[in-house]
Parts: C-alpha cells; structure tokens; sequence
C-alpha cells in the first residue's frame, strides 16, 4: 500500500461547539502541522470581568517543530485575534491575504515579535511535504476573504472559512464558485464548512439590498444620522459612503480603531471615498445636523460597545439628542444579544429614532441552510465537519447534510480535544489532546483560572464578609476584634442586630479554640468560615464569602 494511503492525518479543534468565536483548526499529519485562523472569544456573562478568551495552545507549544504556519481565511477579531498570544509561543509564518494581513500587523503592532507574514492570494499554490495548499475566494462581510485547500496524502482537506452566495457581490466579494466545482469535481476527503446560519432557511440577504436600505434611510432622515456597524464591514461603510455623498452629507467616524481601518481600507483600494466627503471630527460644528452622518464602533471594531455609551451618554465624542437617527446596521451574535436589545431600549428612551432589526438595514455574512447546499453540493465531500456556531448550529448543519443524503457516520461535531484520525481515508474518533481555555484579563494571559472565576461569581451574587481578630503571640488570647466588614452582603445600618450576633459566634469560636488550644492559623481560619457560613444561611439563604483574617501581636 502506498505512502499516500497510509499516512495518518489528525483533525481537530482548539475551540469547540457552542465556543463563538474561538476559531482555530488544526492538521496534522506525521510530520507537519497547519493552523487554520488564530481568533479569539468574547467572554460569556458568567466570565466576570475577563475580556477575552483565547485557545490553550501548549499542545502545539510541545509540536513546535512541525508547525509550518497560521493560515488566515480572513480579517474578523474571532480569526485574527488570537495571533499576539499565539505567536507568543510559536515563531511561525502566517498567511493570509492583503486586506488580513494588514488588520493582523494592527493587531500585532505593540508586540515586541519578529513577524513572517506572507501574503497570498486565491491563485497561490504552496508545496510542503506531501501536502500542497492553495486557496479560493469567498463571499462574506470582509473583503480578501478565502477559503483553503490542503492536499493531503490522502484527498483534499477543505475549510470554507466563513462564507455565503450572493449574486450581487462582485469583484473583491465575489466567489469563486467555478473553483470549488473544481475541486468537488476532484474529490473532497472532509469539509470544513461554517455553521453560523445552519438554523435560518433559504439563502442569506444580499448586501446590495442593505445598502438600498441604507440609502432611503439617508434620503428621508432630516436630523442627524449615527450608523453603528463592525469597523470591518467595509462593503457596508462603502453603502453608508456612497448614500451620505448623493445625500450631501459630510462622514465623520468616531472611534480611533474605525478611522485607522477606513483609512487603511482606502490606501489599500479596498474603499472608494469622494474627496472631502470625510471629515474631522472637529469640523462636524461647521455643518448643521442635516448635514451630518456619524459611523460609530468601538476600540475593538464593533458596536456592542459603543451602542451602550451612546444609549448611556457616556460616549467621549457622540451625544445624541432630540431629532438623531441611529441606526444600528448590526447583528447580535448569542454572546451581545443581551446587550444590544438592552442598549436599543435605552436609546428609545431617550426620544431619538432607531432603526434595528425589522428593517433590511443588517444582512449576515455567514449562508443560510440554502447557502449551505450549495457548498455541500459544489465540493461533494466524504465527511463534514460542521465548524463555528453554537452547538445547535453544528447539529442543524448537520441535518442540513443528511436531508442531501449524507448519512450520521459521514458527520462530526467537535468539541476542543476532540479528534478525527483519516487512515485509508476512512475516518473515525482518535485519542483526545489537551485543549482548553485561556482567559485574559487586562494583562494577565491564562493566571485567572476556574476557581478565580468562582470566587468573582460568589462575590457578585452574595457578597463577602471579611472577619479580622488579633490573637497574643505570648499568651493565645484575643486582643482585639472580632471586627466584622461586609461589603455586598448586607446594609450595615440596617443589618446591626445580625452583626452583633456574627461577632458573637466569631467570639463563641475563639474562646472554643483557644480553650481547646488549637491555636495554628488555618483551623482557626476553618472554624471560622464554617460555622459562620451555617449560622449565616440559617439567617438569611445567604451565602457570601467569608474571609478570616488572623493577625498577631
């Protein structure tokens, strides 16, 4: 048996279902090992505090030396985003085209690295060991975006990247829908195919029709227009453009990270912007409100963010008043729907108009279950392995495969660790790696753990009670306390009885300790927590964290 048939190829995800986000895929065969995308998650609501959440990497870390490269499908933080804490640890080329390659040196600017990025398009070819690596273009929310090809030993490997079908979509959004016939055509070992709209019907939303939307808005608005959108979605910052230029109205963007990206977009001709239709932020006065449109997002590039402080009216440049329109040309993913619903009541609240949501102002960039027939039936595949989403999304992709005629055992759902052996190409389950979360918060990566988020959740649902007494060094008695502090458990001036009665028990505790002369700090510290936390849920089905603090004098 050949070479080509034998060779044992692995993959596998670093992220896992229902994790948003966290896009990185791994290929592996004997000897060689290929990233694809390097994103990161936004933290659920439960992860108090962090502000982003990145894969645990160390098994590449221990494979180092087989790691040829990160190959980027496109320029989204959830595939970007990841690169400064990857390439931390991994001195690796990354690949990726022009547009990703440029918001990826923006994202690694403050890092101290010595970067080998290489710029590729959808008609480059690489050759590695066996394997051979070539790439096609699809449509989605950013432009430059790709899919990729892995020639393996045994059959074409195929991740979609993020992808739709939309006939309006030309030139720099099109797809190259002839090439991936080509390549079903030749026979696909396994798909890797995003799952993000797996669960709506028919096809995804032209964009051209968005920028209708967009452009009626414009035309009927008489007040200001403040149009919050990802700093990315340059398709859709060209709509808003080109309406606020047949509109004669002056473009000012609020927020560095949009303005750096619009202004790369252009060098790079990626946007098309009329001269003087874009303006400083600090000639807006000069024009009146008629005459003024404002494109928001935040320091991250989106508008979960800044929608929250326009509503709040804690936004450093925009304060919205009487007579403004906003319109939010978003979608909320699982993670910001809670905020973004919340955030567009605040602005209703506050007067001004909003369009979100009912109206064609937002198309996704991601194919609907019709979309995703189409990919099934231009690349035919041996196997899928639906990617991205949530796990429910995963699963109605799916059944979006098998009302096409694949079977259950031709379909797998990965969770992070999870692995597929192809052998003879046939693919089955194999042993799971190490795979987990890293969580970062401000500038610690990975030191705030299970049990750190633990501890915030308890403090954000009952609160502490730190418990301070002073023990004799000579003579094991009590100087001094107990003294009782409570924050976010009860108010003092309303709670005095049950305070007396927690010092008493604390005193009850000490004198028992001492009398017994267990007088070493963590039984002391253990008596402590324990018969407070019983005393103090009889009390109240209350349980806050209860912090002894033991000193010596």
């Amino acid at each position: 048996m050949s070479t080509r048939e034998t060779e044992r190829i692995k993959v596998f995800s670093l992220g896992g279902a229902g994790e948003v986000g966290k896009n990185m895929y791994v290929l592996e065969t004997n000897s060689q090992i290929f990233i694809m995308d390097a994103g990161l998650m936004i933290p659920a609501d439960e992860m108090l505090g962090i502000d982003m959440v990145i894969p645990d990497i160390s098994y590449l870390v221990e494979k180092k030396e087989k790691v040829k490269g990160i190959f980027l499908t496109h320029g989204h933080k959830e595939n970007i985003g990841g690169l400064p804490f990857v390439l931390r640890k991994l001195s690796v080329p990354v690949y990726g085209t022009k547009l990703t390659l440029a918001l990826a040196k923006e994202e690694l600017e403050d890092e101290d690295l010595t970067l080998n990025l290489i710029e590729i398009n959808h008609h480059t070819t690489l050759s590695f060991d066996q394997v051979e690596v070539s790439f096609f273009r699809t449509t989605h929310s950013i432009p430059d975006s790709i899919g990729l090809i892995f020639d393996t030993p045994q059959g074409a490997i195929v991740h979609t990247g993020d992808y739709k079908f939309d006939q309006t979509s030309i030139g720099i959004y099109g797809s190259d829908i002839d090439k991936m016939a080509g390549i079903g055509n030749k026979g696909v070992l396994c798909l890797l195919s995003d799952s993000i709209n797996a669960e709506r019907p028919g096809y995804s939303g032209s964009e051209n029709e968005v920028g209708q939307e967009i452009n009626k808005e414009f035309f009927k608005t008489e007040g200001r227009i403040i149009v919050a959108t990802y700093a990315t979605n340059l398709q859709r910052i060209q709509y808003i453009i080109q309406a606020a230029k047949e509109s004669n109205r002056k473009v000012v963007c609020a927020g560095h990270k949009l303005a750096k990206i619009i202004e790369m977009a252009q060098k790079l001709d990626y946007l098309s912007i009329p001269e003087e239709t874009i303006i400083h932020w600090n000639e807006a006065s000069k024009f009146s409100d008629s005459e003024i449109a404002i494109i928001v997002s935040s320091h991250q590039g989106e508008p979960v963010t800044v929608l929250s402080k326009l509503a709040k009216g804690t936004h450093k440049q925009v304060q919205i008043k009487a007579g403004d329109t906003v319109i939010v040309a978003a979608e909320p993913t699982p993670a910001t729907e809670v905020s973004i619903a919340r955030s567009v009541d605040l602005l209703y609240r506050t007067g001004v108009n909003v369009i979100y949501g009912y109206l064609k102002i937002h198309v996704s960039g991601h194919g609907n279950q019709e979309d995703i027939k189409f990919m099934l039936n231009l690349m035919k595949p041996k196997y899928l392995l639906p990617v991205n989403g949530e796990f429910r999304m995963q699963k109605a992709h799916s059944k979006v495969a098998q009302s096409l005629g694949m079977s259950e055992n031709q379909i797998f759902i990965l969770e992070k660790g999870e692995v597929i052996d192809f052998i003879n190409q046939k693919a089955t389950y194999g042993p799971k790696i190490n795979a987990g979360n890293v969580l970062i918060d401000g500038l610690g990566v990975g030191d705030v753990g299970n049990i750190v988020l633990r501890d915030r959740r308890l403090l954000s649902q009952d609160g502490i009670l730190v418990v301070v007494v002073t023990l004799s060094k000579n003579r094991r008695e009590l100087l001094a306390g107990p003294e009782i502090i409570s924050r976010g458990f009860v108010y003092v001036r309303e709670s005095e009885k049950l305070l007396v009665d927690v010092t008493n028990v604390v005193n009850d505790i000490m004198k028992k300790c001492i009398q017994d002369q267990v007088v070493d700090w963590t039984s002391l510290k253990i008596s402590i927590r324990d018969s407070l936390n019983q005393y103090i849920y009889e009390k109240t089905k209350r349980r806050p964290m209860i912090l002894p603090i033991i000193m010596e004098a």
